[in-house]
């Protein structure tokens, strides 16, 4: 699947308070938790209301974060984690307990439903069983805080009617989505920084142009015309709040069956070896997204090639000048 599967409505959770969620989204990358943690969210959550006997299909997933506070040293040019200080064991040493850095977050995530002949009453009260639902889970391993402020409680967009009319919704979802960043696959741009270095660089690869996008490049341009030099950086004013993400998975190996490879979390499911997959996401302002599906986060699992990624399908009308 490439394209964002179907849906009716958009159930809303504005602003969950999430207290140390994990900070670090992959083995290269930290600052907000991975994409896959949001997925694998709204599956957990769509099982879990299916137990309480709602029949409902999250179909993709969306986040718009508010505020974000990474629990990281302060006062100096390298940063660290704040780390906890874990018991001691019986031998006097500390335990050996692999440390994750932390984040509190302030977010609204998006479900996309598909629930035809939704009405309100039932909307409501459906609406009630997920929020119960939620606050009983972690969101990327940090803890739902309850918010109890009167203009911040949950809703439902309704994107059933005419074209014209899911416009308006939309319209209407943005604004309350504001202040806020919602983030974006920008996978456009590494094809793009790829063909500028390739340009003075032949034997550039992707891995090359990721890198080159996660950082800021600084040049001295001389400018012999004028008699006088100045130094540029190649993030151009208008270009976006542009960041390395990990979008998902890729097979190091062949699928083993069920209770195969000794110490796996689940002995019932069939295992296999993966390492992160990495592209280019985009913070961006909700009022600057053309339609729903811009928001939306997708599994898109291809086993026979051995990937198993999220996709997004937001398309910038922006053309940096690499």
């Amino acid at each position: 699947m490439n394209t964002c599967p179907s849906f009716t409505h958009l159930v809303v959770l504005p602003h969950l308070k999430v207290h140390n969620a994990n900070a670090i989204s992959s083995p290269l990358t930290h600052g907000f938790p991975s994409i896959t943690a949001f997925l694998g969210l709204t599956w957990a959550l769509e099982r879990k209301t299916r137990t309480t006997g709602l029949d409902l299909e999250f179909a993709a997933a969306g986040v718009v974060c508010h505020d974000r506070d990474e629990q990281t040293t302060e006062g100096s040019f390298v940063k660290r984690f704040r780390l906890t200080r874990n018991p001691i064991g019986k031998d006097g040493k500390s335990t050996a307990i692999v440390e994750e850095g932390r984040i509190h977050l302030d977010l609204t995530l998006l479900l996309a439903v598909n629930a035809d002949g939704w009405d309100d009453e039932a909307r409501q009260r459906d609406l009630r069983t997920i929020v119960q639902c939620l606050h009983a889970m972690r969101i990327a391993g940090g803890i739902v805080l309850p918010d109890t402020h009167a203009r911040r409680q949950p809703w439902i967009a309704d994107f059933t009617g005419t074209a014209d009319d899911q416009v308006n919704e939309f319209n209407r979802l943005y604004r309350r989505l504001l202040p806020g960043s919602a983030l974006v696959a920008r996978d456009d741009l590494i094809d793009q920084r790829l063909r500028h270095l390739q340009s003075t660089h032949p034997d550039a690869n992707r891995l090359d142009a990721w890198l080159s996008l996660s950082r800021v490049n600084w040049h001295y341009d001389d400018d012999a015309a004028h008699g006088k030099g100045a130094w540029q950086s190649d993030r151009q004013r208008g270009s976006g709040w542009i960041v390395p993400i990990p979008v998902g998975y890729g097979a190091l190996g062949p699928v083993h069956p069920a209770g195969r490879v000794p110490n796996a979390r689940d002995a019932t499911t069939p295992f296999r070896f993966v390492e992160s997959l990495y592209s280019m996401g985009e913070w961006i302002g909700p009022h600057r997204l053309h339609k729903p599906q811009d928001l939306l986060w997708y599994a898109d699992s291809r086993p026979d090639e051995g990937l198993y990624r999220c996709r997004n399908d937001y398309r910038s009308t922006f053309e940096p000048n690499l």
